[in-house]
């Protein structure tokens, strides 16, 4: 429970009404179209009853001052309660809202998953000019995951091709690629080998492994987050994930950079990485159901 969230002024309401605001997101990160917000009150009584809409945002309006009851629900997820107070011509905001998918506790059976690129994603992000980000994403890879018994035994393995970077600017990507940056022609390849998973609690668990980057090897955490195992549409068994981690330039020899005149660093020398496994489990023989792609958001 969560009393006494930030409080916002309210437009498009009646004088004097409040409002309880909420941004909802699944485990993966991603928003939960329509989720229903349903606010009670200290007599029990429901007051409001609203769907949010498909970026998972929901608002609640023309609520009296008072403390309240916030229930978030959506299909096919665990319901979320958090308590309130709304004060007269503000909104109540609970803030990002996770709802974790029913079941979602199951774990992937242990076996190999393959990571299918075709429905998956790296994504990159760095500070530019001190005020702004830029985004990219490596567009050709592959991985393997082999999950042990225990669980804490599984092991990762994934390759990316250094020249499939892409920020959407073909003389960016070019400079990205040369010795300056990524070195694409003596370091073709980024790896990633796993070599520790230990729970945290819940839904949370840590990945330890060795990052291989422009020829030098570093250990890197993952924060990874797990979401659950479902079918897919095709008769096979996916899993969801969301790993997060952040790298320093310099670490692995990646150490241009120009200073503005208000010396300022035109380029961060951080690397944020997140990543969003959906692995599909390869079956065991015949051979041929070894090739099926499994899927993995790596972002």
């Amino acid at each position: 429970m969560d009393l006494g969230q930030q409080q916002v002024e309210t437009t498009g309401v009646g004088a004097g009404a409040g409002a309880v605001t909420a941004t909802v997101r699944g485990g993966d990160g991603w928003p939960v179209p329509e989720a229903v917000l349903t606010v009670i009150d200290g007599t029990g009584t429901q007051v409001a009853r609203v769907q949010g809409d498909a970026q998972g945002s929901v608002v609640a309006t023309g609520l009296k001052a008072g403390a309240y009851t916030a229930i978030v629900t959506a299909v096919g997820h665990e319901p979320v309660a958090r308590t309130t107070l709304v004060h007269d011509g503000t909104a109540a905001t609970l803030g990002e809202v996770e709802l974790r998918r029913a079941g979602g506790s199951d774990l992937p059976a242990p076996g190999v998953w393959r990571i299918d690129p075709v429905h998956s994603s790296i994504q990159i992000t760095a500070r530019h000019l001190g005020i702004s980000s830029i985004r990219g994403r490596f567009n050709e890879f592959s991985g393997e995951i082999r999950i042990g018994n225990p669980i804490e035994s599984s092991t990762v393995e994934a390759s990316i091709v250094a020249s499939s970077i892409d920020t959407a600017n073909g003389m960016r990507d070019d400079h990205l690629r040369n010795a300056d940056f990524l070195d694409v022609e003596r370091h073709p390849e980024i790896t990633f080998r796993s070599t520790a998973l230990r729970p945290r609690g819940g839904d949370r668990w840590d990945l330890e492994g060795e990052l291989t980057l422009c020829g030098v090897t570093r250990p890197v955490h993952l924060d990874t987050r797990f979401a659950g195992v479902g079918p897919d549409p095709w008769g096979g068994t996916r899993a969801s994930a969301t790993a997060t981690t952040q790298l320093r330039r310099e670490d692995f020899a990646m150490n241009f950079n120009q200073a503005l005149q208000t010396g300022i660093a035109a380029i961060g020398t951080t690397l944020k990485s997140s990543q969003r496994p959906t692995p599909r489990r390869v079956n065991p023989p015949p051979l041929r159901n070894i090739a099926k792609p499994l899927t993995a958001q790596l972002v």
